[in-house]
Order: structure tokens, then sequence, then C-alpha cells
């Protein structure tokens, strides 16, 4: 009998991601990721709430995976595993707006002063650029608010780096980490020693009971989610295709009988002319006054004879 393999989650996942670096005690790893992210020296980390909380009660209320405070700034972090999913920048640019409106209309008066920062750890993003920065601007390039900023991280690039073994691997360690698994965790960590580090920390993770619970029960509902979708999307196809068939059959038929019934009307008519030619032979009347009234061809009238 063959044993199952047991999964290995990686912070690809949001679960383990705020696990590990939502953690008061690994705020250090944390300020490597952002360093490493915003190419910018990081003294002090705050965590917040990742709750975003509405004065409405008819706004539903939306939650980050991160929200940290550093001088200067406020971050918003979202792990997203599958960056093609329509819905997702859509839901992204509300949060950073909701962080963007929170922070505007506290204080005395309206400023610039602090930069409003989403980072979206994205997987599979079919891009060839390792990180965009995006910011509100116009057609030409002119800034509407300078402190506005998202940052859409390649997350699959930095994957690569470490099966192609290139140099940049060193100095982009806390990317690189994030999606690998176990074994190949081991084998960084001999390199890296804050790669040890998280490698120790996820390991144990895995090994929670709670957290394993949770997190196969999160994907079962995630493939539940996906089987039915597809389901409906093969149904609907189905139904699609049998509704054109059956569209094109009326379509045929309908254009069947109008071709039928035009044919059926034109020989009726050349039947008629033909009559009339015959009468009009037996009066003698002329073939060339017979080809005008009744649009018959010489050749036709002179067989009637």
């Amino acid at each position: 009998m063959q044993t199952e393999v047991k999964k290995f989650y990686t912070c690809k996942f949001d679960r383990p991601f705020k696990e590990i670096f939502l953690n008061e005690q690994n705020k250090h790893l944390l300020k490597g990721l952002l360093e490493t992210i915003l190419k910018t020296k990081i003294d002090k980390i705050e965590l917040k709430p990742s709750e975003l909380n509405s004065n409405n009660i008819n706004i539903k209320r939306k939650y980050l995976d991160a929200l940290i405070y550093v001088k200067g700034k406020k971050i918003g972090i979202e792990v997203n595993s599958n960056a093609e999913e329509n819905y997702l920048r859509p839901r992204n640019a509300s949060f950073i707006f909701n962080i963007y409106s929170s922070h505007t209309i506290v204080g005395e008066m309206y400023n610039e002063d602090t930069d409003i920062i989403q980072i979206n750890l994205s997987y599979n993003l079919k891009d060839n650029e390792k990180i965009r920065v995006y910011k509100l601007r116009d057609v030409e390039g002119k800034e509407y608010v300078k402190n506005l900023y998202i940052y859409e991280i390649n997350m699959d690039y930095y994957r690569e780096l470490w099966y192609n073994e290139k140099e940049e691997i060193k100095d982009a360690k806390y990317l690189v980490m994030l999606d690998l698994g176990l074994e190949e965790l081991k084998k960084f960590a001999k390199k890296e020693k804050v790669v040890g580090e998280y490698m120790d920390k996820l390991e144990k993770l895995n090994k929670d009971p709670e957290f394993y619970q949770y997190m196969s029960h999160e994907e079962d509902e995630r493939k539940i989610y996906n089987s039915r979708m597809y389901e409906a999307e093969q149904k609907g196809l189905q139904k699609g295709i049998e509704k054109g068939i059956e569209k094109g059959i009326e379509k045929g038929l309908q254009e069947g009988m109008e071709k039928g019934l035009q044919e059926g009307m034109k020989k009726g008519s050349i039947n008629k002319s033909m009559e009339i030619a015959k009468k009009m032979l037996e009066k003698n009347i002329s073939i060339e006054e017979i080809m005008e009234i009744t649009s018959l061809s010489q050749q036709e009238i002179e067989k009637l004879n």
C-alpha cells in the first residue's frame, strides 16, 4: 500500500504567511522582506489589525493579509496565490483605497506626508517583469497624488531564480524562500542562515495539527468550489452547443422553406407565362411581342409550337 505524502504548506498561502510574518517575534523576517521589496532601510515596524473597518453598515468589512506601519509609511500586504483571477485587482484596489481614505480623514489637515503602499505577492501573474510599481497618474504621466503606490511582485520570477541558480538569489532570498518546499529550504539554509530560521518556523507550523487541519479544510473548500465552477461551465457550454444546434436546424428549416417557396413561385410564374405565350402563338402574335410581354426567351417560346 502506497503511503500518502503529507502536503507541505508554504507562504504562497495567506494563512502561513500571516502566522510567520505577522508574529511579533518574527518582525526581523518581515523587516528583511520589506527592505528587499522597497529598497529602503526600515528601523521600526508596528503591526496593526488587518481588518479595514467601515462606518457604513452596508459596506462589507475588508480583510488584508497584513497591515504594517513603519516610519512615514502605511503598508498593506496581500498574498495572491492565483493572480489570474479576474476579481483580484478590483478587490486589491479596494483595499489600498480604503487605507488611503482611512488615513486621510484622520488629523487636522490633508497632506501627502505618509506613503500609502500596497504590496501584492502574486503567483501565476503571467508577466515578464519581476516587480511593477503602479501610481495614480494621468495619460501624460502627471501624478494625481504622490503618496499612493502599488507594488506587484512577480513571485514566479523569484521561484525561477532558485531553479536557474541565479546569482540574484542571495539578494532576493526573502522572496525566493516564500514558496520553496522543505527539501529546497534545507539546501538553501546551508548558504543563508535566515532561510534556516524561516524553514524551522514553517516546518513547526506544518506539524501543528490545528494549522494543518485548517489548511486541509480550506484547500478542500477551494477544490469543491473549483469543481462546481468547472461543472457549471461545462453544463453551460453543453447547453450553449445544444441551443446553437437547435437554432441552426431551425434557421436551416426556415431558409429551406423560404427557398422552396421562392422556387415554387418562380416555377409557377414560368408555367403561367408559357400558357399565355401558347395562346398568343395561336392568335399569330409575333414572337418578339410575346417575348416582351412574358419575359420568356425565344427558344422557350419556339418549343411551344
